[in-house]
């Protein structure tokens, strides 16, 4: 099968949706089919075989972050020529709905589109402006999912619609196969995400951090991630600061041999998460998992059962919970076996095969992919009609 699939950030900014559409692509490859993906990506980034540039992001404010997106007449004569070119039997995008490749995508293409939610967010002023615009779009669509049934539960509340639930996948082995590292063994917590964004939670862990320490001052927090460091540790007590090591960006390898290591990973993000894919990671390395009680965590967490959650941003309640687990080995060694049988379910193994067969129902008896002439006149109105 000749697979098309659209990433809308930038691929040289590592995120939960490039590493999910990589190790998708990746997936596909193995199997023997043939797979491009469209993506922004900078002159200078080094880029997989399969990945085709469709140009330089801009920083774009989106779902309570900021996003490297990818619009504008350029982009759209890149997104007709790669579907020309690619003459592909289906075309999976991936967050049709954000100002960038995906919508770009629908606009342009006819045949066989299967689509990807993975945002949450509330139905924004910019969403109910721009609704008939991104309706024509979405109509175009064959077949949708959403990463989550919270990510469902958003589509058709504001945008109409039904979709099948799979969830974002991971290479299990790749993290329980990890070797530990001695140097990030004994009385540690782990947390990886970006420093400097304030919805993945770290300024809650370090308001939490001084309670934990104060009950187990042996306890020391590993941080991975971009961002100001000394920001970060700024609240901090002076004398608490070398509790926390840095370990900057690191590579899949040092994040699943950090996941292999910590006692306790600890999730506190406070918002905008339709899924948690790094909450699977962790489960997948046999880490226990503290998460805050977003309503997408506590459905990875097979409602609790795989992993313990506390009340969403508030640091004492964090804090407790810390030091009763980090002082319970039965309790930890509990929640290692409960998350590595659960965490099954998301392997690719049969989170790819579900996303296959959703392509063998839409390219059933149907022509391949072509670019839609009909789109010419939309395109115009926004200036993205030329060559």
């Amino acid at each position: 099968m000749r697979i098309g699939i659209v990433c809308p950030y930038s691929w040289d900014v590592p995120g939960g949706v490039q590493f999910h559409i990589r190790d998708l692509a990746e997936y596909f490859l193995r199997l023997g089919h043939h797979v491009s993906v469209l993506a922004p990506a900078d002159d200078d980034t080094p880029l997989p075989p399969y990945v085709v540039s469709a140009g330089r992001a801009v920083p774009v404010p989106y779902n309570g972050s900021v996003a490297r997106l990818n619009f504008g007449f350029l982009s759209a004569a890149r997104v007709r020529r790669w579907l020309h070119e690619g003459a592909f039997d289906v075309v999976h995008i991936h967050e049709p709905t954000s100002p960038s490749l995906g919508l770009l995508t629908c606009w342009a293409a006819s045949g066989p589109i299967v689509a990807t939610f993975h945002t949450s967010n509330p139905r924004s002023r910019a969403m109910i402006a721009a609704y008939a615009i991104l309706q024509a779009a979405l109509e175009k669509i064959s077949a949708r999912i959403a990463v989550s049934e919270y990510a469902r539960r958003t589509l058709v509340e504001h945008l109409g619609g039904d979709a099948v639930v799979i969830p974002n996948g991971v290479d299990v082995d790749f993290f329980a196969k990890a070797e530990p590292r001695p140097e990030w063994q004994g009385g540690t917590i782990g947390f990886i995400g970006r420093i400097d964004e304030p919805r993945k939670g770290l300024p809650v862990l370090m308001r939490a951090l001084p309670g934990i320490l104060a009950a187990r001052p042996d306890t020391r927090l590993l941080v991975a991630g971009r961002g100001d460091e000394q920001a970060a540790v700024a609240d901090l007590p002076a004398e608490l600061r070398p509790r926390v090591e840095f370990l900057g960006m690191i590579s899949d390898e040092d994040k699943a041999r950090l996941l292999r290591s910590v006692d306790l990973y600890v999730a506190p993000n406070t918002g905008g998460e339709s899924f948690g894919i790094i909450l699977v990671e962790a489960m997948s390395a046999g880490a226990p998992v503290l998460a805050s009680d977003l309503d997408a965590f506590v459905q990875v967490l097979d409602q609790g059962e795989a992993g313990e959650v506390f009340a969403n941003e508030d640091a004492d309640a964090l804090s407790e919970a810390a030091v009763r687990l980090l002082g319970d080995p039965a309790r930890l060694a509990e929640l290692r076996a409960r998350g590595s049988a659960h965490v099954r379910r998301f392997d690719w193994s049969t989170v790819g095969a579900d996303i296959l067969s959703v392509y063998e129902t839409v390219t059933a008896g149907a022509a391949a992919v072509a670019t839609d002439e009909r789109a010419t006149g939309l395109w115009a109105r926004f200036g993205l009609a030329r060559d």
